[in-house]
């Protein structure tokens, strides 16, 4: 039953390449590891800092929202 399996993956990995894409390898962070949630923590926490002491991006990130918030007008009504 092995080899069915295995060919039916190889054929899915041929037609993959078939078109045009390749497989990749990534490596990722554990999260079920030890202390990886308090990390996320720390590391949330030092963003959050700093997005209180730049209110320039804070200004910007506003008025983005603002923009997305608006009702859109056609130019024939701008």
């Amino acid at each position: 039953m092995a080899t069915s399996i295995g060919r039916r993956v190889q054929k899915r990995r041929d037609a993959l390449r078939q078109q045009g894409l390749r497989p990749v390898q990534i490596w990722l962070p554990d999260v079920r590891s030890p202390g990886f949630a308090e990390e996320c923590a720390r590391q949330a926490r030092l963003t959050a800092a700093a997005d209180l002491k730049d209110t320039e991006l804070s200004d910007f990130l506003d008025d983005a929202l603002a923009d997305l918030d608006a009702p859109e007008t056609s130019e024939d009504e701008a």
